[in-house]
């Protein structure tokens, strides 16, 4: 089954590629946008550290690897998940969906895995980079268990993504029309890449454990450089908050799919 689903995916992603490749000039377009972006939110915090020496317990070098982490994430996230869950809502108001719901494969997976986007995949590496210059100007050389808690940490960050607009895609089997619902989300998950000291408390509660956007980079990030020999209690945060939100996203998606009216009925 899993080898079956393997498959599938790696001819979806070879279609997407094709396409991709097919308009080179918005590829080069948007990766360019994003790089822009990107720059621009570091040079933001670098304004902002030149009147203070700190944000919190967070120092510049360390924000700017929060910035790295976050564009990993949410440029990962982008890639792989974030055009096909903002297409649900046309798929549903069209009938659409129809074509995808009678693959031999789960419904959820079909949705979720029509297209990627490679522009988004090279933005991910620029973030990458910048966490490398991060490290290397605080001097820190994270060790291997550190690593890959890092990359497992921002896998969770993905998924946190995913789980939230697949449940507000899916609120489109109500309101047809659920498109200012995710791609307000799309702008709202921005937040992750503050650090999290600057937040009240009742805000880092409700956004830690119910709907945790402020964790998904911020976790990584401490772990990699933060934690002090004891990810224990992070981990758990992440692991536990992630895997509740993934879990009710999955049961209201397949709730929500039994209200679906498909075009010919």
């Amino acid at each position: 089954m899993l080898r079956r689903y393997i498959e599938i995916y790696s001819i979806m992603l070879r279609n997407s590629l094709i396409r991709e490749m097919s308009f080179k000039a918005n590829f080069l377009l948007w990766m360019l946008v994003e790089v822009l972006w990107f720059v621009g939110q570091i040079v933001f915090f670098s304004i902002i550290f030149g009147n203070v020496d700190r944000i919190g317990d967070w120092t510049k070098w360390e924000v700017v690897l929060l910035i790295g982490t976050h564009q990993m994430i949410a440029q990962l996230f982008q890639a792989f998940f974030f055009v096909n869950v903002a297409a649900i809502p046309e798929l549903v108001r069209t009938g659409k969906l129809d074509s995808l719901l009678v693959l031999p494969v789960d419904s959820q997976f079909a949705v979720s895995t029509k297209q990627f986007g490679l522009d988004s995949v090279v933005n991910a590496a620029l973030g990458g980079v910048v966490v490398g210059v991060a490290l290397a100007k605080l001097s820190v050389v994270p060790t291997p268990t550190s690593i890959l808690l890092y990359v497992i940490a921002i896998g969770f960050g993905i998924a946190v993504h995913y789980s939230i607009m697949l449940s507000l895609a899916a609120v489109s089997f109500w309101i047809v029309r659920a498109q200012g619902l995710v791609y307000g989300y799309f702008n709202f998950l921005n937040i992750a890449r503050y650090p999290d000291a600057i937040f009240p408390r009742l805000f880092k509660i409700i956004f830690g454990w119910i709907v945790p956007v402020v964790i998904v980079a911020n976790i990584p990030a401490r772990l990699l450089i933060k934690s002090f020999g004891q990810p224990g209690p992070l981990m758990f945060q992440l692991v536990v908050a992630s895997t509740v939100v993934f879990c009710l996203s999955r049961a209201f998606w397949a709730f929500a799919l039994r209200r679906y009216s498909s075009a010919s009925s």
